[in-house]
């Protein structure tokens, strides 16, 4: 960035903070100057994230907003240190979210893809992309997300695709992709294969339906149990435990099922838990995991009665035609009206859900793409064992063992048109396949040209789990690669842990034989004030874009820090968004109030500040106690610890640099010795820098815009190098003498308060300190020490007796002691505290007599009860300090 001028008395900051106007305007100077571009310095460290990329068809909402928030803030703070830092934006081109998208807009136009053609429905993808797929990177944009934008990727870009296809050759010639029959997740309506990860799994109130089926030679019957009558249909056995001694004889009889007129086996199975319920299964391989892996163990037909809609096919028999749901309905009528239904009851199970669209998902046999994941998975272990990847919070190491351990093999191939179409063609002169990253012009194996590449597409997660390595030009040996791979730290959420990072960690170490990152951040997941899921139906969605336009992109984002401790859930409130509004209002005042002082100052008397030795106590104390808060700060963007990032800089800036070290310097700054004016101006100038600096990574633009306007020739406060403690500046003698002298002026002002002195009126105090070294301290700061507190009369004395009528209170062993007669209206405010009384006595017992109503305990809801309980406890305690008043002021009487 260029240098700016010294800024001129025009320049003086603003009263107030117009947050939207210098959001914008520094946001385009950001990007003018190329701040965000990386560099690539020999030498130096380097430091690089790459985005968790946004689906193309996203619109930021909160956990975005968290996401980006912490991955700028950790880029701002390695950027300001000086390293060679990159943050890699880009987006995910969502295979099935995507195609949905188009399709309904499609369907606005009475057209489906089937009507445009497989090329002409990719160029309409495509043409959305370009008209509506940038909305989410302009929206990461009014975040501040100092993003390398020049190199934005997407997951269909050339270069990627080059990556993706290599991958599949390779992995394939490896011998760990394959194409096989097996029982996959199918979604009706997206019409696609599911991997496990892609289905949610909601608890839902359903049915339990008890069938008879009959033996097959008629002596009886065994009931069985399913939630999905429907598919009965295709049962082709019955299990049992093997040691089951109820149903051996019928090895040989077998079952009549119902319905159908077929007769099915019975089978003989240790997967069966013959203590419950009756001990016996249907088994219906084609529709169901269990089932599956019983019909490969027994040699067992697989039956597929419904199709790929979700309809019963022709294998249904006069069930064939009817939906899934409407199947199930006549299905249990029949069973009804023919004996065969023993009973149905209430039933509460997990039911499979597309992610996408929240269609229940049909278990089904189905040829499809898979990769061997076993030989990956064993390899991402063992480097998370070896502390080649952290994670934080440490909580989720055994969740990913316990996953990686029963990982199945992933079904990486989807049956829709927008994705990357798997590279692989079936000659269709000798039916072999040919699998190649370059489209081939002729069968390798009979040189026949009638080659026909496979329809499906490969699962949108693939190509992610590649983002860290390709979006840095891989297979190309680049010099991004070389320098920023492996990244330094992803942070995500914790809910794509084994959708994308396990992922990511297989396919950075078999193809880089290295780690994709060094730490894995997983951040919880934000909720409201209530802990309840944000969601539109129950309106208690907190909008990003909402929130900054109303309070700032600072103070939004300062609230998500503040929030972000390690663990599983942040409960949001806007409250608290508003109130961070006020301390960057608190910052931009005191910057207001600094800059005053400072306009005409030489910026070269922060050299005042180099050396403390000779400072005043305040300028003392304020330099040891920035330099506590950089090391806090410094350690806890280290350690990952966001929240005790925001908390440092809050209590450093709002309770010590704001209330007490301006407070304290003011009588300085006006002083008519140029000495003391100066050393308050070097220090007042120098804590300032660094405070900025500390906050820049989580408020940019406030920031920024303070910086620019104070004194001196300045380059933008983001490549200005972020603060390193000071050892010269450690002064633990200076933090206990300020300790003792903000106690005593804390202690007096409560007395003050308490005691409801009005704030114009002067007081007189006696502080009784017998220690002479902490008296002769207190004397010495006398003056300040009764300016703070407003008193006429201050007196230090080593010991004496308190009055009757006095306020006290006590610091350390130092006695403070503040006479009240003739400083308030005691007979008016005792009447003011009677009406009080009254009133809260007369709230009280309407609370208490409704909770001691039986009828209103017996029918109001618990949180409403809950709520009254809390009601009587604050009235209580309001009583208590009515009391307390009335008996303090009844000794001034």
């Amino acid at each position: 960035m260029n240098d700016t001028a010294p800024h001129s008395d025009k320049d003086t900051l603003p009263k107030a903070y117009e947050f939207a106007e210098v959001e914008q305007r520094w946001y385009a100077r950001w990007l003018d100057d190329k701040t965000f571009s990386a560099r690539m310095d020999e030498g130096k460290p380097a430091f690089s994230i790459v985005i968790p990329p946004p689906n193309v068809t996203g619109v930021l909402h909160i956990g975005h907003a968290l996401n980006n928030t912490l991955q700028d803030l950790l880029v701002r703070y390695h950027r300001m240190r000086g390293d060679n830092t990159l943050w890699v934006p880009g987006t995910d081109h969502a295979g099935i979210a995507t195609q949905n998208v188009v399709e309904r807009q499609l369907a606005t136009e009475n057209l489906s893809r089937h009507d445009l053609g497989r090329d002409r429905f990719i160029e309409r993808v495509w043409a959305w992309r370009e008209e509506k797929g940038g909305t989410i990177i302009n929206q990461l944009k009014r975040m501040g997300a100092s993003c390398d934008w020049d190199r934005e990727r997407f997951t269909m870009d050339e270069g990627l695709s080059r990556a993706v296809r290599e991958v599949f050759v390779r992995l394939y010639k490896e011998g760990l992709i394959y194409k096989g029959d097996y029982i996959v997740n199918w979604c009706p309506r997206c019409h696609t294969a599911l991997a496990d990860d892609e289905v949610e799994h909601d608890p839902t109130d359903g049915k339990l339906y008890h069938i008879r089926y009959p033996y097959a030679d008629g002596s009886g019957h065994v009931v069985v149990a399913t939630t999905r009558p429907e598919t009965m249909l295709g049962d082709t056995a019955v299990a049992v435990h093997p040691d089951d001694e109820r149903y051996q004889h019928l090895r040989e009889i077998g079952i009549s099922l119902p319905l159908t007129g077929r007769t099915i086996p019975v089978v003989f199975d240790h997967h069966v838990q013959r203590e419950f319920g009756t001990g016996a299964l249907k088994v219906t391989p084609a529709h169901d995991r269990d089932d599956y892996e019983i019909g490969l163990r027994h040699d067992l037909p697989r039956l597929k009665v419904m199709d790929d809609k979700g309809v019963m096919n022709e294998a249904a028999g006069s069930y064939a035609g009817l939906d899934r749901f409407a199947c199930r309905q006549k299905i249990v009528s029949d069973l009804q009206e023919q004996g065969f239904l023993e009973r149905i009851e209430d039933y509460q199970h997990a039911v499979g859900k597309c992610y996408r669209c929240s269609t229940v998902v049909e278990p089904t046999t189905s040829k499809q793409w898979f990769v061997s994941v076993r030989p990956l998975a064993d390899k991402a272990v063992a480097a998370v064992q070896e502390g080649r990847i952290r994670l934080y919070p440490n909580t989720w190491y055994r969740t990913f063992y316990s996953w990686m351990e029963n990982i199945r093999d992933w079904c990486i191939s989807r049956q829709i048109w927008w994705g990357h179409r798997i590279p692989a063609w079936t000659c269709e002169g000798c039916r072999q396949l040919v699998v190649d990253v370059e489209e081939p012009d002729v069968c390798p194996f009979c040189g026949s040209t009638r080659l026909r590449q496979e329809d499906d597409v490969l699962d949108t997660w693939f190509s992610s789990a590649l983002w860290p390595f390709s979006t840095l030009g891989w297979p190309a040996q680049t010099k991004e690669l070389a320098t920023f791979y492996p990244t330094s730290v992803l942070i995500t959420s914790f809910d794509i842990l084994f959708f994308w990072v396990a992922r990511m960690m297989m396919m950075g170490l078999h193809f880089m034989d290295e780690v994709p990152f060094r730490d894995v951040y997983l951040h919880a997941l934000v909720r409201d004030k209530f802990g309840k899921k944000m969601s539109k139906s129950t309106g208690n969605v907190i909008d990003p874009l909402v929130m900054i336009g109303q309070y700032g992109t600072d103070a939004f984002r300062f609230t998500l820090t503040a929030f972000a401790a390690q663990g599983r859930e942040i409960r949001m409130d806007e409250e608290r968004i508003d109130g961070y509004r006020r301390f960057i209002n608190k910052l931009w005042n005191a910057a207001r109030f600094a800059q005053m002082h400072l306009a005409e100052a030489d910026p070269g008397i922060t050299a005042r500040a180099a050396d403390p030795k000779g400072l005043a106590l305040a300028h003392r104390w304020i330099l040891s106690r920035v330099n506590t808060t950089i090391k806090d700060v410094r350690a806890a963007l280290d350690g990952y610890n966001f929240n005790e990032v925001a908390s440092a800089n809050y209590q450093f800036v709002w309770h010590e640099f704001c209330d007490w070290y301006l407070e304290w310097i003011k009588a300085d700054l006006f002083s008519d010795d140029p000495a003391v004016r100066d050393q308050a101006r070097g220090v007042l100038l120098t804590v300032l820098e660094q405070v900025l600096k500390l906050m820049h990574p989580i408020t940019p633009f406030v920031t920024e815009e303070i910086w620019s306007r104070l004194p001196g020739e300045r380059t933008s406060i983001m490549v200005e190098p972020f603060p390193e403690a000071n050892p010269a500046w450690d002064d633990p003698a200076a933090e206990s003498a300020m300790d003792l002298v903000m106690g005593v002026i804390s202690g007096l002002r409560t007395i003050r308060t308490e005691a409801e002195v009005h704030p114009s009126a002067k007081i007189e105090a006696l502080i009784l300190c017998p220690d002479p070294a902490r008296r002769a301290l207190l004397e010495e700061h006398a003056a300040a020490i009764g300016a703070m507190v407003r008193a006429g009369k201050l007196a230090i004395e080593a010991g004496g007796t308190v009055p009757d009528d006095a306020g006290h209170a006590l610091v350390q062993d130092v006695e403070l002691v503040v006479p009240l007669k003739g400083l308030i209206d005691v007979a008016g405010e005792l009447e003011k505290l009677a009406r009080e009384q009254a009133k809260l006595d007369k709230e009280l017992a309407r609370i208490v007599a409704k909770l001691g109503n039986d009828q209103f305990m017996a029918n109001a809801p618990a949180a409403v009860v809950a709520k009254e309980r809390d009601k009587e406890a604050e009235v209580r305690a309001r009583l208590a300090k009515a009391l307390e008043s009335s008996q303090r002021l009844n000794k001034l009487c």
